[in-house]
């Protein structure tokens, strides 16, 4: 029994129910049981076999849920029942650890070339809030490789006494964290989340004196977890699984960063919404991302300490540097259309700021997948997004981009898509791409984003009910004056004839709501759908208050009756708060 005051002299009383099992959990035990009052491990592995689709279940699978359900729930007589009751099969069923909605295995093949997956990509990792005038740290790297992020991107500058390698936002009231504690923080929490390689892409702003400083802190750190490519000119990507557990760098070779700040050492520029109406496209920039980073006006490789390195006559190259490059990235020349030609023995990466890569596919969209078949394609947030935001990443995925490069430290609906999506394959970090993005036909065509395509799959979503709330909050954290009035939005993001969101009905003054209620999503292109889902407070008149959100590939989800976890605004689970909810594909 819960109370709110009203007034001083006044208080509402509502009880908590106990959350009973919806009908159909209710129809799938007497179905299972034959009528009975006792499901055994036999009964239960038919019913995972059938209604949950798990055909490689086995009697030792339902034995282990089994003991675990009688476990928790009759820790005393557990050695005394073998068998589950109405009330045990639904606590199995909304145990997020017993029966969760996607697996937790990676199943993908990861012996194909880099260029063949989507990478769990960040972006400025060192930063620990807005873009301006945060602290730079190694906390937030840490924290994105224990969730599974693969791409760490560091921005190297000379420390204060033009000795010393900081990492820092350059030309910000950011503060700066010395480079060698950055690298020892990722070589010990590298593959704490995943096995599949660590890519470091660094924006380079040294002397070669540093560079050379930076070259030995790199190799000393990592030693043999370091890869080094045979060649400067590689005809095609190792695959995650050759790189286990190794660490590749990649940035410009130093030469060509050196001379492409002299070439634009004159060239102001600004990264801004307007940038898109600029005839020359200045901002299609490979890995040098002075537009993005800048908010002097100025091109941040355009430095008077690097002019007065180069009239000193000091060589331009460090060649220990440039040894430890893995991952080369060009430079464009001749314009957007050459930049994306495909290179029969050369594989490299090619960087576009958000803006540059709307531009690019809405003229040269089939170039793009065609140059992301085999070669790497970064995409960066826009200068302006100053408080960490990010852009929507479908749009991205849909033309091959492997490496979308996130602020991690932000929230919001596009970082919630990303999360989703990097919760395939085990969350290793790195997702095989839909064949469709990778071939190409008999009349060398590829994968057109635009065209109309026929329906290729439906799913069916019913939502039961939720729980945890109570457990998790205040009882006056979502209205002071009553039990909170939850719904869920249940919605898709994917290719845009896909993508929708529908909601179910307000359910008044219940910490445990029950809709059991059913959407329809019909999709053209399945492979890349993820499934959202949002919880809410009605507050009317005022904004409605968030109570937990997640995201699943449609791909990978699992049929049947599932225990759905939710998530807070910056991604992390909550304790106990969950939905009840059925999937099932026609």
């Amino acid at each position: 029994m819960a109370s709110y005051s009203v007034c001083i002299c006044f208080k509402r009383k509502f009880r908590l129910a106990e959350p009973e099992p919806p009908a159909d959990v209710k129809e799938a035990f007497m179905r299972y049981t034959a009528g009975g009052t006792h499901m055994t491990a036999e009964q239960l592995l038919r019913f995972l076999a059938e209604d949950q689709n798990d055909g490689g279940a086995t009697i030792s699978d339902a034995e282990r849920i089994l003991e675990m359900v009688l476990n928790r729930r009759h820790h005393v007589t557990k050695f005394a029942r073998t068998t589950l009751t109405l009330d045990d099969f639904h606590h199995f069923l909304f145990s997020t650890d017993l029966n969760s909605p996607i697996g937790s295995q990676v199943h993908q093949d990861m012996r194909a070339p880099l260029s063949h997956y989507f990478i769990y990509t960040g972006h400025n990792s060192y930063l620990t809030g807005n873009q301006l005038n945060s602290n730079s740290s190694d906390v937030p790297i840490i924290q994105a490789l224990k969730r599974g992020v693969r791409v760490v991107e560091l921005d190297l500058w000379p420390g204060s006494t033009k000795d010393s390698v900081h990492v820092l936002h350059g030309r910000t009231l950011t503060t700066p964290v010395e480079l060698i504690k950055c690298l020892k923080s990722i070589k010990e929490h590298a593959f704490s989340a995943s096995p599949y390689p660590v890519i470091l892409t660094l924006e380079d702003h040294l002397t070669p004196d540093l560079q050379a400083k930076a070259a030995q802190m790199i190799s000393q750190t990592f030693g043999d977890m370091l890869f080094y490519p045979k060649s400067e000119s590689l005809p095609e990507f190792p695959s995650p699984e050759e790189l286990k557990y190794r660490v590749i760098i990649s940035t410009k070779p130093p030469k060509e960063y050196l001379e492409s700040k002299s070439s634009n050492n004159s060239r102001k520029e600004k990264d801004s919404d307007e940038d898109i109406s600029v005839r020359v496209p200045s901002y299609l920039t490979v890995d040098r991302e002075s537009n993005d980073k800048s908010d002097s006006g100025r091109s941040e490789g355009s430095s008077e300490t690097d002019e007065s390195n180069d009239e000193c006559g000091r060589p331009l190259e460090a060649p220990a540097y440039k040894h430890l490059i893995g991952i080369h990235a060009g430079k464009p020349r001749g314009g957007l259309k050459a930049s994306l030609r495909v290179e029969v023995n050369k594989v490299s990466r090619l960087s576009l700021n958000e803006q540059a890569f709307g531009k690019a596919i809405a003229s040269h969209g089939t170039d793009v997948i065609r140059f992301t078949q085999k070669n790497l394609l970064r995409v960066y947030p826009k200068a302006t997004r100053f408080n960490s935001s990010n852009y929507k990443p479908l749009i991205g995925w849909l033309h091959g981009a492997q490496l979308l490069a996130f602020n991690m430290q932000g929230h919001g609906r596009a970082l919630w898509l990303m999360h989703g999506m990097f919760r395939a394959n085990g969350g290793c970090g790195y997702v095989k791409k839909p064949d469709f993005l990778l071939n190409v036909s008999p009349h060398n065509q590829v994968f057109d984003p635009k065209a109309k395509l026929p329906v290729k799959k439906t799913l069916k979503v019913r939502v039961y009910m939720g729980d945890g709330w109570h457990s998790d909050f205040k009882k006056t954290h979502f209205d002071l004056y009553s039990p909170p009035d939850f719904y869920t939005r249940v919605g898709i993001a994917g290719a845009a004839a896909d993508k929708t969101m529908k909601e179910t009905k307000k359910k008044q003054n219940k910490w445990t709501p029950v809709w059991n209620e059913e959407f329809t999503f019909p999709l053209r292109v399945p492979e890349m759908a993820l499934l959202r889902i949002e919880v809410y407070e009605y507050n009317m008149p005022e904004k409605d208050v968030f109570a937990g959100q997640t995201c699943f590939p449609v791909s990978e989800l699992r049929q049947g009756i599932r225990a759905v976890p939710l998530f807070n605004r910056k991604g992390d689970i909550y304790a106990s708060v969950k939905l009840l909810m059925r999937f099932h594909f026609l």
